[in-house]
C-alpha cells in the first residue's frame, strides 16, 4: 500500500490522504484547505490526482476541513461511494449546503471587485446543486460493523468522541498475501465530554495514522472551565453587558449551550435572553437531537427523563437574517452565540462590529483560531481590527479558554495511543501545525520505541 499525504500534513487544514491498495485508489477525507486566499483557491480547485480514478472515499467526520471539498471532487468526475456514519451523513449534508452558500457569496464579492478593474467574474468552487449531488453518494453504516469497501479492504468505524458521528477509521487490509490493520484516528476527542461518548480503543493495530492538533499542548480542565465560564458571564451580565461567543456550528455550539443550560438550572448564571444566531448551528442542533445513540449515558438520561438538553425557555434559535439584525437593537444584557468560531465568516462578524467597541461587553473564545484569522488577531491583542474592510477599536473584554476543545491535548492523545493494542510498526503523525506534530512524534518515539514514527511533508508518498 502507498499513502499520499495531500492535506493536513504539518498543518491542521485540508485533510486528504490517498491510499493505493490492490490496484485501487481510496481517499481518506476530502477537506477544504483554509489559509491564505490565493493558496486556498489553488489547492481547493485543483486536485493532485484524477478524481475519476478514485474508487471510494472514506470520511471520518463532518467538519469542513475534512469533508468540505467533496462536492468539487464529485463535480470533477468522482462517481463512487462516500462511506461514513449515519450522523456524519446528516451533519455533512447541512455543512456542505452551507459551504456552497459561502462559496457563492465569496465568488460574488470577488467578482464585484474584479468588475471594477474590468476583469471577468470568478466562479464559486461549487454550488448548492453540487453539494446535494455529492450527498447522494453517501453510504452510511453504524459503528463497529466491518464493511467491505474495496477489493481486500474492509472498514470499521469506531467512536472517536470528537463530534457527533465522528469515527476512527479501521481498515483491515488483505494485500499480496499479507493481512494488516491500518488505523486512521480521525480527530480524537478528549474523553469525559458533556455530550459524547469517550473514544473507543482499537485492538491489533499494525499501522497508525494519528492527529496531533494539540500534540504539544495541555488543555485546562473542564471543571475549572465551568467555574470560569460562570464567573465571566455573570460579571458581564451584572454590568449590563453582552456576552458574544464565536462558536463552531457543529460540536462547540451544542457544548456551550448545554454548559450554560446547566449553569442556569443551578442558579449560577442569570436567566437572561440567550440566542444561537446561525442557521447552520440551528440545523446542526436539530441533527444532534436526531442521534441520541451518540450521546453518553448522562446526557441520554437527561434527554429521556428531564428535558431537551439544547433548549430552554430563555433560549432562541435564529435562522432569519431579519431576526438576527434585530439583535443590534437589544438594550438589555444577553448572550449571543454565533458562527464562525474563527470569526472568518457568518453573522459573528456583524456582532463583533457592533459590540467590540463597548467595554461592558465580553467576547469569549471557546475554540481554536488559526493564524491570520480575525479571531486570532483579536486574541493576539491587535487593536483596531478590520471587519468588512474597516477598522474597529477593541474595547470589549476578551477572554478565551480551551477546555471545550473537541481535540485531545498531548496527555489525552498519549492515553489514546496507550489504549491501542497490537504491534504498531509505523506511525504517521498528521493534522497538526508543524511544532505540534513534531512534539507529539517525540512523545510517540518514547511511547512506542519499536515503531517507526514519521511526520510526513505535504505531498510526501510512503509505502507500507
Amino acid at each position: 500500500m502507498q499513502i499520499h499525504f495531500f492535506g493536513a500534513a504539518r498543518t491542521t487544514t485540508g485533510s486528504m490522504y490517498l491510499l493505493e491498495v490492490n490496484g485501487q485508489r481510496l481517499l481518506l477525507e476530502c477537506g477544504l484547505f483554509q489559509g491564505k486566499r490565493e493558496e486556498s483557491i489553488e489547492r481547493n480547485r485543483n486536485f493532485p490526482f484524477d478524481p475519476a480514478q478514485i474508487s471510494a472515499v472514506i470520511l471520518s467526520h463532518a467538519h469542513i476541513d475534512h469533508c468540505g471539498n467533496l462536492p468539487n471532487l464529485c463535480r470533477h468526475g468522482f462517481a463512487g461511494n462516500i462511506y461514513c456514519t449515519f450522523a456524519t451523513r446528516d451533519l455533512a449534508s447541512i455543512m456542505l449546503e452551507d459551504s456552497a452558500e459561502i462559496q457563492r457569496a465569496d465568488a460574488e464579492f470577488v467578482s464585484r471587485k474584479r468588475a471594477k478593474q474590468n476583469l471577468p467574474p470568478v466562479e464559486p468552487l461549487y454550488t448548492a446543486d453540487d453539494a446535494e449531488k455529492a450527498v447522494r453518494q453517501f453510504v452510511s453504516f453504524n459503528y463497529d460493523r466491518a464493511t467491505p469497501v474495496a477489493e481486500g479492504v474492509a472498514v470499521t468505524f469506531r467512536d472517536a468522541g470528537h463530534i457527533l458521528g465522528s469515527a476512527q477509521v479501521v481498515l483491515d487490509i488483505r494485500e499480496a498475501g499479507r493481512r494488516y490493520r491500518f488505523l486512521f484516528s480521525g480527530d480524537v476527542g478528549r474523553g469525559g465530554d458533556d455530550i459524547l461518548r469517550d473514544p473507543e480503543p482499537v485492538a491489533d493495530v499494525d499501522v497508525l495514522q494519528v492527529e496531533s492538533t494539540y500534540g504539544g499542548r495541555e488543555h485546562s480542565t473542564r471543571q475549572n472551565a465551568v467555574g470560569e465560564l460562570s464567573r465571566l458571564v455573570s460579571e458581564t451580565l451584572a454590568r449590563d453587558g453582552k456576552v458574544i461567543i464565536p462558536s463552531f456550528s457543529v460540536g462547540r455550539t451544542q457544548q456551550i449551550v448545554y454548559a450554560l443550560h446547566q449553569l442556569i438550572l443551578a442558579g449560577q448564571v442569570p436567566k437572561v435572553p440567550m440566542f444561537v444566531d446561525s442557521p447552520l448551528s440551528v440545523n446542526a442542533t436539530e441533527v444532534y437531537r436526531l442521534h441520541p445513540e451518540c450521546f453518553n449515558d448522562t446526557i441520554y438520561r437527561f434527554l429521556r427523563e428531564k428535558e431537551n438538553p439544547f433548549g430552554m425557555e430563555n433560549l432562541t434559535y435564529i435562522r432569519e437574517l431579519a431576526h438576527s439584525m434585530k439583535l443590534n437593537d437589544l438594550k438589555t444584557p444577553a448572550i449571543i452565540i454565533s458562527a464562525s468560531g474563527m470569526c472568518e465568516a457568518g453573522r459573528i462578524r456583524h456582532h463583533l462590529k457592533n459590540h467590540l467597541g463597548n467595554p461592558a461587553n465580553l467576547v469569549l473564545f471557546i475554540g481554536y483560531c488559526a493564524a491570520h484569522t480575525l479571531g486570532a488577531q483579536i486574541l493576539a491583542g491587535q487593536n483596531p481590527v478590520n471587519i468588512f474592510g474597516e477598522p474597529h477599536p477593541v474595547r470589549a473584554r476578551i477572554a478565551s479558554f480551551d477546555a471545550y476543545s473537541g481535540h485531545a491535548d498531548k496527555h489525552e492523545l498519549r492515553r489514546y495511543v496507550e489504549g491501542l493494542t497490537g504491534d504498531v510498526k509505523k506511525i504517521f503523525v498528521v493534522h497538526g501545525e508543524e511544532s505540534q506534530s513534531l512534539a507529539f512524534a517525540e512523545t510517540l518515539r518514547g511511547l512506542k520505541p519499536g515503531a517507526e514514527v514519521r511526520v510526513p511533508e505535504y505531498r510526501e508518498r510512503v509505502t507500507i
